[in-house]
């Protein structure tokens, strides 16, 4: 079966035969699922009313565990924003309810970040939402062939994921 990536791939191939085009014919395909992906996605997060940013933030907190807490420091790590852009979620997240801030007990200057009880159905849901999307994006391949597409991946974005600072 013939795709999209195959003939941009022979079309640089005809056009510039002196160039090895071979990264394309992975990379590429990596892009556009990219692309399939973030549609896929925004349709789940929209049917609960979400961003692709609060859902973001949302399942942060919920992965953290009872009492689905973090810091604003601990939701930067996870979310790889900036301290105002930050900032500037948790105020949206908490005028519609899904978060409040809490004083830190550890710290008296220091905030703590709570999903509410609403939050925390819509981080569920909106998860549930995200992983039907998903299956069907990955339906054309068996489990042995996620796993060894899982296991590949792994290998390159490893790298990236564990550069220090």
């Amino acid at each position: 079966m013939e795709d999209e990536v195959d003939r941009l791939v022979a079309a640089w191939r005809r056009e510039r035969p002196d160039l090895d085009v071979e990264p394309l014919e992975v990379l590429s395909r990596v892009s556009r699922l990219a692309r399939h992906l973030d549609r896929a996605r925004r349709l789940a997060f929209s049917e609960h009313g979400l961003e692709p940013w609060e859902f973001d933030v949302l399942t942060s907190l919920r992965r953290a565990g009872a009492p689905y807490q973090l810091s604003p420091g601990q939701l930067l790590t996870q979310t790889l924003v900036t301290s105002g852009t930050m900032t500037n979620r948790i105020d949206r997240l908490a005028k519609k309810g899904l978060v409040e801030r809490l004083p830190d007990p550890s710290d008296r200057r220091g905030v703590l970040v709570r999903l509410t009880g609403d939050g925390r159905d819509r981080a569920d849901e909106s998860l549930a939402g995200l992983l039907e999307q998903e299956r069907a994006l990955l339906a054309e391949l068996s489990r042995a062939q996620r796993s060894e597409l899982a296991a590949l991946l792994r290998q390159l974005t490893a790298p990236f994921d564990n550069l220090p600072g």
